[in-house]
């Protein structure tokens, strides 16, 4: 009844009802900062992004050991490197090892700066991949193989978000492809289907299986990263880090190999 006495005016308290909506909190927006070798060091949360950077990259070569034991055929940069050893006196991680110092010679002309991660990633990976290589066998069966290269490639993609997202800075054959984008204007995608056409070319053509794991590292590896990168990425302090260009998940999510 107009003018009844309301007592929710006097005590201040809501007129019964449906309650308030709660605003969302704004999502957090998370990048991949450039930063030097000095400048990662410095930047923060370094226990925390040094263990991600240890796990990934073991991973990372627990995977390749994963793929190539399936023998379906390896992710197109382990073509290459399966090829060269065995036409070399060395082992597959050591091929491993062997590519990324060259691929890094490539970073000179482009004015790439390696990272802490780049170094490590050019030995640890290699390393890990001989390791368990020599722990993990074939499956006997054609089911056991293909789940262990869908297995070998989903665990590469997780592999690939921990030591990027780290942010210690991209693996030699990430930046080359990076820099080569960065320096000619030419897209990444374009640059990323070069080379890996044509280190499969070449791999094969040194002994390096090609076959169905191939394709499906190839067509997947790109969706999985971007899916699982946001996840991955750590953030750094904002007073820890310094004013410099950051790099926009998308392109970070087209990696070449490890």
């Amino acid at each position: 009844m107009s003018g009844a006495f309301d007592p929710t005016a006097r005590l201040g308290t809501p007129h019964l009802g449906r309650p308030p909506r709660r605003r969302r909190a704004p999502a957090v927006r998370r990048e991949l900062a450039r930063l030097g070798p000095v400048a990662q060091l410095r930047a923060g949360r370094l226990t925390r992004r040094f263990s991600q950077l240890l796990v990934g990259l073991v991973l990372y070569g627990m995977t390749m050991a994963m793929v190539i034991r399936a023998t379906l055929g390896n992710d197109p940069w382990d073509v290459l490197h399966q090829g060269m050893a065995k036409q070399l006196p060395i082992s597959f991680g050591a091929a491993v090892i062997l590519m990324s110092g060259v691929v890094l010679l490539g970073w000179i002309p482009l004015r790439e700066m390696p990272g802490v991660g780049t170094i490590l990633n050019s030995v640890l990976v290699g390393l890990s991949a001989d390791f368990f290589l020599g722990v993990i066998g074939t499956p006997r069966t054609g089911g056991g193989q293909l789940m262990l290269m869908l297995a070998g490639v989903f665990l590469n993609g997780v592999a690939t978000a921990l030591y990027i997202g780290s942010q210690f800075g991209p693996g030699p054959r990430d930046g080359l492809m990076t820099g080569l984008h960065r320096r000619t204007g030419i897209s990444i995608r374009f640059v990323r289907t070069t080379m890996e056409v044509s280190v499969v070319a070449v791999g094969w053509t040194l002994g390096g299986a090609v076959g169905l794991g191939t394709i499906v590292y190839a067509v997947a590896i790109g969706p999985l990263v971007q899916w699982l990168l946001p996840l991955a990425v750590v953030e750094l302090p904002e007073r820890r880090v310094p004013q410099e260009p950051t790099t926009p998940l998308v392109d970070a999510c087209e990696p070449a190999a490890a």
